[in-house]
């Protein structure tokens, strides 16, 4: 097959990674914040508790979670699609280690700034919304957009449910054609199109806050 097929060939399973891509960054992002947000305030039994979920998640294998939430969860009554397990397994794993750079950005905001907004009355919501995130933003924006881009490469683990994105696409034909050599130069370049874009694109929304800042 030339190259020109080929890269239809893989293509037809492109909007299959956009969907998954789209809704496990959309999990990511949200359960960054949300569990780094909560792993900032909370103390005692809670935070506890909760280290140890964002521990789960950052410790174990994206290939294994992927397996059991398709196959074993079935077996209790909870049955998922592979979209729908891609996405979750994806998003709550990279948003795990996500929320560690939410919880430092947080915590590298100035005591004195937190002290002052307590002595203008400000409640801790307060504290949170207008002082410590405002100012944790572009600290964090930079991770996201690498966690974006993991997300998208990830997106690859769930040919191994028979997702037909472009990886299984590209496994497909070359069970086929057996052409190894051509049609993964092909994936990769195809991977790399989708990646470098948001990976300029978050570089350059970072040095244009911090330039914002001085």
């Amino acid at each position: 097959m030339s190259a020109a097929e080929i890269t239809t060939w893989i293509l037809s399973g492109l909007k299959v990674t956009l969907i998954v891509a789209t809704f496990a960054t959309a999990i990511a992002g949200l359960s960054a914040v949300a569990l780094g947000t909560l792993q900032h305030r909370l103390g005692g039994a809670p935070y506890a508790l909760l280290t140890i979920f964002i521990e789960f998640w950052r410790s174990s294998s994206v290939v294994i979670l992927l397996l059991f939430f398709y196959y074993v969860l079935p077996m209790i009554g909870l049955r998922l699609d592979a979209i729908a397990v891609t996405a979750l397994v994806l998003g709550l794993n990279v948003g795990a280690y996500g929320s560690q750079a939410v919880r430092a950005a947080l915590e590298s905001i100035g005591q004195g700034q937190v002290e002052a907004g307590v002595a203008l009355g400000l409640s801790r919501n307060q504290l949170l919304l207008l002082v410590e995130i405002p100012q944790a933003i572009p600290k964090i924006l930079p991770i996201f957009g690498n966690e974006a881009v993991e997300v998208i490469k990830g997106t690859a683990n769930g040919s191994l449910l028979g997702l037909a994105d472009i990886t299984f696409r590209s496994k497909e034909l070359m069970q086929i054609t057996y052409q190894p050599g051509r049609i993964y130069i092909i994936l990769i370049i195809i991977y790399i199109v989708i990646c470098a874009p948001i990976a300029l694109l978050t570089a350059y929304a970072a040095r244009s806050t911090k330039i914002a800042e001085r």
